[in-house]
C-alpha cells in the first residue's frame, strides 16, 4: 500500500513538471516557471557575458582628446565582417543565451506573451548586436520589442536604445524627432531622463546643432548617477565652449572636472589640466604656480601613464617664454613617453622640427619633419601642408650648405698667413683635447669590457671625410661645411664599415692600442700583449727603429689644413658666384615658400655686399622692395628711388613707375589662357609680343616662370633650336626651385639632346613637299596672293594626288608656302617643272623640293639655305644610306649624346609642362642595326609627327 502511494506521487509530480514546462499552457505555474528560469538563468549568466563585453570595449577604445568627445565611449569599426560572425566572444555568448531565452521561454499565446521576461530577452539581444556594431539586425530586436511589449516597464529604454541605433545608422534627424518626444513622455527625472538627454546630445552634435546639445548635455550632467558620465559631460562641455571660443566657460567647466578628482575617470582630469595649460598667458599668469602645479603632477606615480602629455604641456609652456632649451628637453621626454597619441607625437617632432628650422639647422629640421610625416594621418591637410614643407625645406638644405662652404672657404682664403697658422693652431689644439678624450673613452670602455665601436670614433671617421681645412672653420664658427670638391648635398654612410675613411681610422688607433696582432684566437691574451710591449722596448732601446716607427698625424700639422685652401683666383672666383647664387636662391625661398621676409631680406642683404653677378643686382633689389613693403615701408621707399635712378629703363623701374602695359585682361591667370590659346592657334609672332608684355606686367607673380617658359617656346618656333636651348637655359636657372624650372632642367638634359641628334637624309621617305619662299609676310600682297592663286588652282586641277597648300611661319620675318602629299621625289620633281615652265602658272619664285622628314628637321634648325647647298647638321645623300659626318671629334660627341640619352630614364612631364620636344627615344643611327627610316617611325610612334619645335606650352 505505501509503495503504490509513493508510486502514484511520483508519476503525479512528473505529469506537473510537465505541465509546468509547457510554454503553450497559461496558467500560473507555466508563467511563473518560465519567467523565473529566463530571469535567474539564462539573461544572468547572458547580462554577465554582455558586461564583460562592454568592459573589453571600453578599455580598447581609445579617446581622441584633440577633437570634441563623442557621449557614447564606442569606437565604431570599418572592418566589414561576414554575416553571422562576432568580434568578441562575450558579445556571441550574450548572444546566444538571449536567444537560448526567446527559442525555449517565450509563451507567445493567443498573440501576447506571456512570460514577463521576453522584452529583457529581446533588449539584451539587441544590446549585444550593438555593441557588436551590428546595427540593423540590433534594430530588428529594439523594434520587435516596442511592437510586442508596448507596455513594457523597459520601453523607455528600448526607445533610447533605438534612437542611438538610429545615429549609428546615420539617421540622426529621426533620432532628434523620436528622443523629443520620448522626454514629454518620461514622468520621472531619473538616470533614463539622464540618458535620453545624453542621447538626444549626440544627436545634435551629430546635426552641428551646438547651442541645443549644450543645453541637453547640462541636463543629462545635472541627472546623471554614473561620476565617470557626469566627468564625461563636462569635459565635452568645455571642449565645446572651447571650439566656440568662450575660453572662460570652457575653463570653468575643465575645473570641474579637475575637482571631482579621483571620482572622475583619470584621463579627463589630466586633459582637463592640459586644456587649462594652453589657456595660460605668460603676461598675466602666475609662471612659479604654473610649475609647481605641473611638477606636482609630473611627480605623481598616478599620472605615469599620462607623462607624454604633461611634458608636452611643459615644453609648450617654455615654448611660450621663447625658452627652446627646456622646450626641446621636455618635447624629447614627451616622445620617450612612447605615447599611443599618434597626433600628439606628431606634435611633439612638427613643433622640434620648428625650432630647429628656427635656429637655421635646417637638416636636423628636416629629418624631424620626415618623423612627423611618418605619425600623421596622410590624407589630413596637416599631413599635405607638413609634406609640402619638406619639399620646400630640401632646397634650403641645398643651398645652405653651398652657402655656409663656401663662406668657410672664401673666409679661410682670405686670412693672411700669420693668422691662418693661428687659426689653424687653436683649431689642433682643440682637436688633441677632443681625442685625447676619446681614447681616455675608449680605455675605460675597454676596461669594463665593452667591445662596441665607439660613436664617438665613427663620428671622426666622418670628419675626416671632409676638407680639413673647412672643417676647422666650421669648429670655431659652429659650422660643419664639407670638402669643395665633394657635393655638398653628399651624406656619408652613418654604418661604420660604409665609410672608408673610419675604417683607416679605425686601423691607426687598433695598432695604437694593440700593436700588430696575428689572426689567431685569442689575440687579446695578456700573454701576446706583453710580447709586444717586450718587441716595442727593444724598438725604443733602438733608435732608429723608434724613429721609424714614430709617426705624427699630419692632423696635427697646419700644412695639413693650409694645403686644402684654394690661392687660383678663378677658383675662388667660382666659388663666390656659387656662393652669390645660393644666397639668391635662400632669399627667393624664404620670400615666397616660408614667408619668412626678415631672413630673406637678410639674405639678400648679405648677398648686395658680395660684389654679386650683374644678372643677380636687379632682381635681388627687387625681391629687397617687396619684402620691405610688408615690414619697413620707409626702407621700400629708399629701394624703389635707388632701382629707378640706377636702372631706369629696366623692366623692374617700368613696373615700379606704373608703366607696365596692360594687354587687356585681368589677372595672370585669365592671360596666360589667352595667349596660349593664341599659341595653339600659330600665331607665334603676334602672342611672342604680347608674352613679352604679359611678362613685364606680371613681374613678380608665382605664375611667371610659365610665362617664361611659354616665351622660350615661341623662340624656338621662330628662332630655332639653338636660340630655343638658350631660353630654355634661362627658365631653368632663374626659377629653379618651381616645378616648371626643374622639369625644364630635366627636358634640358634629356629631350634637347635627341633634337641636336637629328640630320639629314634621304633614305625611304615616306613623302615629298615643295616649298616657296614668298617675299612678303602679308597674304594681301599682290605677289604672294597671285602665287598662293596659282598652287591652289592646280591642287585642284591635280588628279592624280590630292594636293594640298598651307601658309607655314617658318621665322620671325619669314613664311614658307608648302605643297604636302605628293608621294615620290619624281613627282614632286615633275611637278615643280610644271609649275615653273607651263604657261598656265609660270611660278618665279624659287621652289625647293624636300622629303617630309628632312622639311620637319628644317622647321627645328631654320637652315633651309643649308639644305639647299646640301649641309646641315650631317647631310646624308640618298646614295649613302649612313651616317656622312664633317668632323671625327663630332661623331665621338653625338655618340656620347645619344648613349647617355639611351640609358637615361624616360621623365614624364606633368600637366604643367609642355611637351617641347618630338622624340622620346632615339637610337644612334647606324648603329645596333636601326636605320634612319626605322628611327623617324619610332619617333613619330610615340609622339606624332615631328614638328619644328613642342607644340604644347604648360597648361594653365
Amino acid at each position: 500500500m505505501k509503495n503504490s502511494t509513493v508510486k502514484y506521487l511520483f508519476v503525479a509530480g512528473f505529469i506537473s513538471l510537465l505541465v509546468a514546462c509547457s510554454t503553450k499552457r497559461d496558467n500560473f505555474v507555466s508563467r511563473g516557471s518560465h519567467a523565473l528560469s529566463t530571469k535567474y538563468n539564462i539573461l544572468y549568466n547572458g547580462g554577465i557575458a554582455l558586461d564583460k563585453g562592454v568592459t573589453d570595449l571600453k578599455s580598447q577604445y581609445k579617446d581622441n582628446f584633440w577633437d570634441i568627445l563623442p557621449i557614447e565611449r564606442m569606437q565604431v569599426s570599418e572592418d566589414k565582417m561576414l554575416p553571422g560572425t562576432t568580434k568578441n566572444a562575450d558579445f556571441e555568448r550574450s548572444e546566444t543565451k538571449a536567444t537560448k531565452a526567446i527559442q525555449k521561454h517565450s509563451m507567445n499565446i493567443g498573440g501576447l506573451e506571456k512570460n514577463s521576461q521576453m522584452d529583457e530577452a529581446h533588449l539584451m539581444l539587441g544590446k549585444t548586436r550593438y555593441y557588436d556594431q551590428r546595427f540593423v539586425p540590433a534594430l530588428e530586436a529594439f523594434n520587435y520589442v516596442l511592437y510586442k511589449y508596448p507596455n513594457s516597464d523597459k520601453i523607455n529604454e528600448i526607445k533610447i536604445w533605438r534612437e542611438k541605433t538610429n545615429m549609428r545608422l546615420e539617421n540622426d534627424a529621426m533620432a532628434a524627432n523620436n528622443l523629443r518626444k520620448l522626454l514629454g513622455e518620461i514622468k520621472f527625472k531619473d538616470q533614463i531622463y539622464a540618458d535620453a538627454n545624453a542621447a538626444l546630445s549626440q544627436a545634435f552634435l551629430n546635426l552641428e546643432q551646438i547651442d541645443s546639445a549644450m543645453a541637453r548635455l547640462k541636463v543629462a550632467r545635472k541627472f546623471t548617477k554614473e561620476n565617470e558620465e557626469k566627468s564625461r559631460y563636462s569635459f565635452i562641455l568645455g571642449q565645446i565652449f572651447e571650439k566656440l571660443g568662450q575660453k572662460d566657460s570652457a575653463f570653468v567647466y575643465f575645473q570641474q572636472v579637475i575637482d571631482m578628482n579621483r571620482k572622475s575617470a583619470r584621463q579627463y582630469v589630466i586633459h582637463a589640466q592640459a586644456k587649462q595649460a594652453q589657456y595660460f598667458d605668460t603676461k598675466t599668469g602666475d609662471s612659479i604656480a604654473f610649475l609647481k602645479k605641473f611638477k606636482d603632477l609630473l611627480e605623481d606615480r598616478e599620472n605615469r601613464p599620462y607623462l607624454d602629455v604633461l611634458n608636452h604641456q611643459m615644453a609648450l609652456f617654455y615654448e611660450k617664454y621663447k625658452l627652446v632649451d627646456k622646450a626641446k628637453f621636455y618635447y624629447n621626454k614627451s616622445i620617450r613617453a612612447r605615447s599611443t597619441d599618434t597626433y600628439l607625437l606628431a606634435s611633439n617632432y612638427r613643433n622640434l622640427a620648428d625650432i630647429y628650422f628656427n635656429k637655421a639647422k635646417y637638416v636636423t629640421a628636416g629629418k624631424y619633419f620626415d618623423s612627423t610625416l611618418t605619425v600623421l594621418e596622410p590624407r589630413s591637410r596637416e599631413h599635405k601642408l607638413i609634406s609640402k614643407k619638406r619639399e620646400n625645406l630640401a632646397d634650403v638644405i641645398k643651398y645652405e650648405g653651398i652657402a655656409q662652404l663656401d663662406d668657410s672657404i672664401l673666409k679661410l682664403a682670405n686670412l693672411s698667413g700669420s693668422a691662418k697658422e693661428k687659426y689653424f693652431l687653436d683649431y689642433i689644439d682643440t682637436l688633441k683635447k677632443e681625442d685625447k678624450k676619446k681614447e681616455e673613452d675608449a680605455k675605460r670602455k675597454k676596461e669594463k669590457g665593452e667591445d662596441s665601436v665607439d660613436a664617438s670614433t665613427a663620428d671622426n671617421g666622418k670628419g675626416t671625410s671632409k676638407s680639413a681645412a673647412a672643417s676647422a672653420a666650421a669648429q670655431n664658427s659652429k659650422q660643419s661645411p664639407p670638402n669643395p670638391s665633394v657635393n655638398s648635398t653628399d651624406v656619408a654612410s652613418s654604418f661604420y664599415f660604409y665609410n672608408p675613411k673610419t675604417i683607416a681610422f679605425g686601423k691607426v688607433e687598433f695598432q695604437k692600442q694593440w700593436g700588430d696582432r696575428s689572426l689567431i684566437e685569442g689575440w687579446r691574451l695578456n700573454r701576446e700583449k706583453a710580447n709586444n710591449n717586450a718587441n716595442d722596448t727593444l724598438n725604443k732601446d733602438n733608435p732608429e727603429v723608434a724613429d721609424k716607427d714614430k709617426k705624427i698625424d699630419e692632423r696635427y700639422t697646419t700644412d695639413f689644413y693650409t694645403k686644402q685652401i684654394p690661392t687660383d683666383t678663378k677658383v675662388l672666383d667660382s666659388i663666390a658666384k656659387e656662393r652669390n647664387f645660393a644666397y639668391y636662391q635662400l632669399g627667393v625661398i624664404y620670400k615666397e615658400k616660408f614667408k619668412e621676409y626678415p631672413r630673406s631680406a637678410d639674405k639678400l642683404e648679405t648677398l648686395l655686399t658680395n660684389s654679386p653677378e650683374e644678372r643677380l643686382v636687379l632682381p635681388s633689389m627687387y625681391n629687397l622692395f617687396k619684402i620691405y613693403e610688408i615690414i619697413d615701408p620707409s626702407k621700400a621707399s629708399q629701394m624703389k628711388n635707388k632701382i629707378i635712378a640706377q636702372y631706369p629703363s629696366s623692366r623692374y623701374a617700368q613696373i615700379l613707375n606704373n608703366e607696365s602695359v596692360n594687354i587687356g585682361l585681368g589677372t595672370p591667370e585669365e592671360t596666360f589662357k589667352g595667349l596660349y590659346a593664341d599659341y595653339q592657334a600659330g600665331k607665334y609672332r603676334e602672342t611672342l609680343i604680347s608674352t613679352d608684355m604679359a611678362i613685364v606686367q606680371f613681374a613678380g607673380e608665382e605664375m611667371l616662370s610659365k610665362y617664361e617658359l611659354l616665351k622660350a617656346n615661341l623662340i624656338g618656333k621662330l628662332y630655332g633650336l639653338t636660340e630655343y636651348k638658350k631660353a630654355l637655359n634661362f627658365v631653368a636657372l632663374t626659377y629653379p626651385n618651381s616645378p616648371v624650372g626643374r622639369e625644364t632642367e630635366q627636358f634640358i638634359s634629356t629631350k634637347i639632346p635627341q633634337l641636336e641628334a637629328l640630320y639629314f637624309n634621304d633614305v625611304k621617305p615616306s613623302s615629298w613637299k615643295i616649298v616657296f619662299q614668298p617675299a612678303n609676310l602679308n597674304p594681301a600682297d599682290p605677289n604672294t596672293k597671285k602665287l598662293m592663286d596659282k598652287l591652289q588652282k592646280f591642287a585642284k586641277e591635280r588628279t592624280i594626288e590630292k594636293l594640298t597648300i598651307s601658309t607655314d611661319v617658318y621665322t620671325k620675318d619669314r613664311n614658307l608656302i608648302v605643297i604636302h602629299g605628293i608621294k615620290t621625289e619624281e613627282s614632286a620633281k615633275g611637278i615643280a617643272h610644271v609649275l615653273k615652265d607651263y604657261k598656265d602658272y609660270m611660278i618665279v619664285e624659287p621652289s625647293t623640293v624636300i622629303s617630309t622628314d628632312n622639311y620637319k628637321i628644317v622647321q627645328v634648325y631654320k637652315n633651309l639655305e643649308e639644305y639647299i647647298a646640301g649641309k646641315g647638321p650631317t647631310f646624308v645623300p640618298k646614295t649613302k644610306p649612313t651616317i656622312v659626318l664633317p668632323k671625327k671629334e663630332e661623331t665621338t660627341s653625338k655618340e656620347e649624346i645619344l648613349k647617355k640619352n639611351a640609358k637615361s630614364e624616360e621623365g614624364k612631364m606633368s600637366d604643367e609642362q609642355p611637351d617641347m620636344g618630338p622624340p622620346k627615344s632615339p637610337s644612334n643611327p647606324g648603329s645596333n642595326g636601326n636605320t634612319p627610316e626605322s628611327i623617324r617611325k619610332n619617333m613619330e610612334k610615340e609622339d606624332g609627327p615631328l614638328q619644328s619645335l613642342p607644340s604644347k606650352p604648360v597648361k594653365p
